[in-house]
C-alpha cells in the first residue's frame, strides 16, 4: 500500500437519504498547518463512528466523519501519509503533528471520508447519524451530566 495520500483521495462511504449539503466549498488541515485540504460540491453520510479502529487511530472516544466524491477532496498544501489500517482501509493523517484526516476503503470506492473537527469550521458539518454504536464506550452518553467550564482547569 503507498504511504502517501493521492492529491485526490479515492474512496470511502455511501448512504441513500442521507441529507445532502450541496454546493459547499470548506477547508481545513491539521493541528501544525502543515497539511491544507479544500472539500468542494455535495457532502453526505454525516455520522460519528464509535468503532474500535476510529478509537484507536484518534485516540477519542468516537470520530466524526462526513463523505465527499473523490473529485471533491484535494490536498493543496502539504502531504498526507497513509496507514493501513486493514485490508482494505487507510488511514490519512499528517506525518508532523498525527492528525487524522481522512478514511478511504476499497470497499466505497466512490467516497472519501474526512474528519469532521479538521475542518476550520466543524459546525458546518454536524453528525445526522451514529455507526458502531454497539461499540460506543459506556460512559461517552453520561457526558452531559459532567460539570464543565470555559476552560480546562475551570473545572476542578
Amino acid at each position: 500500500m503507498d504511504d502517501k495520500a493521492p492529491k485526490f483521495a479515492d474512496s470511502m462511504f455511501r448512504s441513500a437519504g442521507d441529507e445532502r449539503i450541496i454546493g459547499m466549498r470548506l477547508t481545513g488541515g491539521c493541528l501544525c498547518g502543515a497539511v491544507r485540504y479544500c472539500v468542494t460540491g455535495e457532502a453526505y453520510y454525516r455520522a460519528l463512528c464509535h468503532c474500535s479502529q476510529c478509537r484507536r487511530a484518534s485516540g477519542a472516544p468516537f470520530v466524526a466523519w462526513f463523505s465527499v466524491r473523490p473529485g471533491q477532496f484535494e490536498i493543496v498544501q502539504g502531504e498526507a501519509r497513509l496507514f493501513a489500517s486493514s485490508d482494505h482501509a487507510k488511514r490519512g493523517f499528517c506525518a508532523a503533528c498525527g492528525t487524522p484526516l481522512t478514511f478511504v476503503s476499497s470497499r466505497w470506492r466512490e467516497a472519501v471520508a474526512i474528519t469532521v473537527c479538521s475542518l476550520d469550521d466543524p459546525e458546518a458539518m454536524p453528525p445526522l447519524k451514529q455507526i458502531h454504536a454497539a461499540d460506543r464506550v459506556s460512559w461517552v452518553g453520561d457526558c452531559d451530566d459532567l460539570p464543565g467550564g470555559e476552560r480546562a482547569r475551570d473545572c476542578r
